[in-house]
This record gives C-alpha cells, sequence and structure tokens, in this order.
C-alpha cells in the first residue's frame, strides 16, 4: 500500500499517475476531496495536523509519501510544519513504513555553486529555516534508527496541473495566449526548474528502491540555463516574439501589499538575483536517470497543459 499524504498537489499528483501505470494500490490523503475514478485508488480525508485520524488514514501503508504544501506564509510555516512532521514521524513509528518526504532547497539558502545533497545548510529566509529544522529532525530520527526516511529534494518545477509554478505562469501561460512573458529577478543569472513528470517518476522509483533509504536525494533536473535562454527557447517553440519584462525585489515587496502570496516570495527573491544551479548527478547515476530537456519538456507543454492560442 502507498499512501500519499497531502494528496491532490503537483507533485502528489504527478506521483500518482505513475503509481497507477504501475498497478499499485494507493491510498490518496488530504483535507479537500481528489477526485478518482480507478479501483486501485482510494480517497481519505484527514488533516496532517490530527494525529489520530493520520494513523486511522494510513493504516497497512508500507511507503508513505509525505507532499504536503501549506499556505504560503511563514506564520503558518512555523505553527504547522513542526506537528506535522512530528505526527508523520509518530506515524512511520507505528506503521514501520518508509517515509519518502518531497522537499525543496531554501534551507541552502544562497550558495555560490552548484547545490548538492551535501551542501550544508546556511538559510536566509525565515521559510528556509523552518525547512532545516524539519530535515535536520527527520534526520537526527533516521540516524537514530527510528524511522526509515527518504528526503527528496527538487528545484522550482514547472509543468504541474496548477498554476502556481512561477515559469509556468509567467513564461508558458504568458506566450501561449501570444502575450509578453515575465521573469522575476535577472535573466542572466542561471535557474534550475525541475519537470514535474520527472519529479513524480523519480519519486516512484525511490519508493521501489528500500536502498534509497535513510539519505537525501535531489531529483532528476536538467542542467540550469539562464533566464534569457529560457525565454527564448520557449518564443522559439511557441513561434512568438521573445518579449519579456522583469519583476525586481519593489515590485515583488508592492504586489506583496495586496496579494499573501506574493508577500511570501520577496524573502526568497535571493533565488533569482543569483545563480541558482540544482544538480541532481547522485539520482542520475544511481537510476540511470536522464532528466527531460527544457526544450522537450516545454514542447510537450506547448502541446498539451499550454497550448497555443490563436492570435
Amino acid at each position: 500500500m502507498h499512501t500519499i499524504l497531502g494528496a491532490g498537489g503537483p507533485t502528489a499528483n504527478a506521483l500518482t499517475k505513475e503509481l497507477i501505470a504501475n498497478n499499485e494500490t494507493v491510498k490518496l490523503v488530504s483535507r479537500k476531496p481528489v477526485a478518482t475514478n480507478n479501483p486501485n485508488v482510494s480517497w481519505i480525508k484527514a488533516d496532517l495536523l490530527d494525529q489520530e485520524a493520520l494513523f486511522e488514514a494510513a493504516k497497512g501503508s508500507k511507503v508513505i509519501y509525505l507532499c504536503a504544501g501549506l499556505v504560503y506564509d511563514v506564520k503558518i510555516w512555523q505553527e504547522q510544519w513542526p506537528i506535522i512532521i512530528q505526527n508523520v514521524i509518530n506515524l512511520c513509528k507505528n506503521t514501520g513504513a518508509r517515509l519518502i518526504f518531497f522537499d525543496n532547497v531554501y534551507m541552502y539558502g544562497l550558495v555560490n555553486g552548484a547545490m548538492t545533497e551535501q551542501t550544508p545548510y546556511n538559510p536566509q529566509s525565515l521559510k528556509g529555516k523552518v525547512r532545516a529544522k524539519i530535515a535536520e529532525q527527520l534526520m537526527a530520527e533516521s540516524h537514530a534508527g527510528n524511522i526509515n526516511v527518504t528526503i527528496a529534494r527538487a528545484a522550482d518545477f514547472y509543468g504541474a496541473d496548477s498554476m502556481n509554478s512561477f515559469f509556468d505562469m509567467m513564461v508558458l501561460d504568458k506566450f501561449a495566449k501570444n502575450g509578453s512573458a515575465q521573469w522575476i529577478g535577472n535573466p542572466k543569472k542561471l535557474h534550475s526548474f525541475t519537470y514535474i513528470e520527472d519529479a513524480g517518476k523519480a519519486m516512484y522509483l525511490l519508493g521501489q528502491s528500500p536502498d534509497s533509504g535513510n539519505q537525501i536525494w535531489h531529483l532528476p533536473t536538467a542542467p540550469p540555463l539562464k533566464g534569457k535562454e529560457l525565454l527564448e527557447m520557449a518564443a522559439k517553440i511557441y513561434d512568438t516574439k521573445p518579449s519579456y519584462s522583469t519583476i525586481n525585489k519593489f515590485m515583488l515587496r508592492l504586489v506583496g501589499l495586496f496579494k499573501k502570496v506574493v508577500a511570501g516570495t520577496v524573502e526568497m527573491y535571493y533565488q533569482y538575483e543569483n545563480d541558482y544551479h540544482f544538480d541532481s548527478t547522485k539520482f542520475e547515476k544511481a537510476f540511470n536517470f536522464k532528466p527531460t530537456s527544457y526544450y522537450d519538456g516545454i514542447l510537450k507543454l506547448s502541446k498539451t497543459m499550454y497550448k497555443k492560442q490563436n492570435q
């Protein structure tokens, strides 16, 4: 039994598709209903903050994937993540199930060079401090032999079935509608993006590989390109002009006065005004996995999720 906590989000959906494709029995756990018509997939309502409900929902689990995404508000993160993580640790101790935690890179902070699994934690944001504490707590439980946990990290993603990826929302969707794109930060800096389908496949592979436990993995991600290169590549695929405007920190802060989600992005601005190089060599070698190229990923999205619209 494979159980996905925090089902319904982009990564959880990509993982669910992989599990279904491989005829696995899947239990989806979330507060909001997740539609499914597959006999191997069931949905159970439970709040990750409620340990009793969580224990009931995850009965019989062999592999548990934590793919939860909280509201992008630092106060909520500070209040709720510690409770969720402790509940999930207790759950894994109770069930004996392996835990695969889908994580981001906020705990690394500003890195001069490539981010690898060995990069020390140096968070430069409040959200980064929350993520660092979570990771340290999970690995401490792992090293103590209390649980078997895998931390799976991804870069900013694209190709999600929702509009919460800035590359999807500000570039692909704009070019699909023959509009002008937007880029956060400096387009002359390198930036890595993880293709969401690759993330789903990689999470599935980790779940199938007991030897991958008790360590950190960077999910397969193509080598970074400069923002300008990505914009020009996307424009060429959409057969439109590579026109775009940039969003600086002041503009983000201004919009954040009216939109709380945007306000939460301000402290992460360092990721967009400096090189953001995410390295997944470890995973690629271990699983003989070649990440989807940006060209192939964007091309597929231009024919599916973000189809070019007629002028």
